[in-house]
């Protein structure tokens, strides 16, 4: 009897000792950074301080928001990328930093290797809008317009390499126009031009368009999306008004050092699922013209790589360069 309760003493203690390494060590036991690359007050810098105020209610946990602007988005995404590998250091980031400025700039770290998507939290439509003197009223109108003068339509960005720069690249490509870019520092710098008629046309986002076309300043004529804007329920794709591949939307997901934990970045997909499906978080998106994520993580490192391979075609076969 003595032998066996021994025994039985060494196998519950052998038992105790291994249930740390299932459970896995309280995370997070530091702060938590979420790197931004882009200036405070931007939607990613908004949508990463609504993250890191949820996070910190579910993961009870100190989690706080870092800007690192610059480089087309791509400074906090490399120190995401070096950062110690144990899910303190995560990366708020969009197709822009992600997808894009890769194919642009060369970067000492590799975004797909380096970093691992956790998961997309919201995508924001683009709209190609005109302004309201252009005398086009359809996409009909602008391609025929635009090829009866090749190079005479100019088309307004937030800058070389953003998603608006490359959308207005990816219609030239699939409606056979030709148009001059215009990069601004910024979408308001770029509006006020439009309604002077100094630019003819953006592909902005809903979100930052929204105002000026419900004041009558810009005409809507097509969504750059596979299917219509909730926000814009009129207005057609522009696959329907007869443009096929050059559909353009902007999201913005969340990342994590590669080689973190599988636990850990389990933890995060699951933290990151349940916040996004609280109703002040639903609305906060919504408001910002988005559609709130359904995807599984896998699903979204698929379209991860599907997006980089895509862009990077496309800024290839276009010749666009930084300037």
């Amino acid at each position: 009897m003595h032998r066996k309760a021994f025994t039985a003493a060494l196998i519950g203690a052998a038992l105790a000792l291994a249930q740390p390494a299932v459970a896995q060590t309280n995370y997070p036991s530091k702060p938590v950074r979420l790197m931004v690359g882009a200036g405070a007050g931007g939607g990613t810098d908004i949508i990463a301080r609504m993250l890191a105020e949820k996070f910190a209610e579910g993961l009870k946990g100190s989690f706080v928001v870092e800007n690192r602007p610059g480089a087309s988005n791509t400074i906090a995404a490399d120190m995401t990328a070096k950062a110690p590998a144990d899910g303190h250091t995560l990366l708020v980031a969009t197709n822009t930093g992600q997808a894009i400025a890769p194919h642009l700039i060369k970067l000492a770290f590799d975004p797909l290797k380096d970093l691992v998507p956790v998961g997309l939290i919201v995508t924001v439509p683009n709209v190609l809008v005109v302004g309201s003197q252009v005398p086009v009223n359809n996409v009909a109108d602008l391609v025929k317009a635009m090829k009866a003068k090749p190079g005479d339509f100019k088309y307004a960005s937030s800058g070389v390499g953003s998603t608006q720069h490359i959308a207005g690249e990816a219609f030239d490509v699939a409606a056979g126009t030709k148009s001059e870019h215009i990069p601004y520092k910024g979408s308001s710098q770029a509006h006020l031009d439009i309604i002077g008629g100094n630019v003819q046309m953006m592909f902005d986002t809903t979100s930052s368009a929204m105002g000026q076309i419900k004041a009558g300043k810009f005409k809507p004529l097509a969504v750059t999306t596979p299917a219509r804007s909730p926000q814009l329920p009129d207005v057609p794709t522009l696959s329907e008004a007869g443009v096929r591949g050059a559909d353009m939307s902007t999201w913005y997901a969340l990342y994590v050092t590669a080689g973190t934990p599988a636990d850990v970045v389990t933890r995060l997909q699951n933290e990151l699922a349940r916040v996004l499906k609280l109703p002040d978080v639903e609305a906060r998106l919504k408001g910002l013209g988005g559609e709130v994520s359904t995807l599984t993580a896998a699903q979204f490192a698929a379209l991860n790589r599907q997006e980089f391979e895509r862009f990077g075609k496309l800024i290839r076969d276009a010749g666009i360069k930084l300037q």
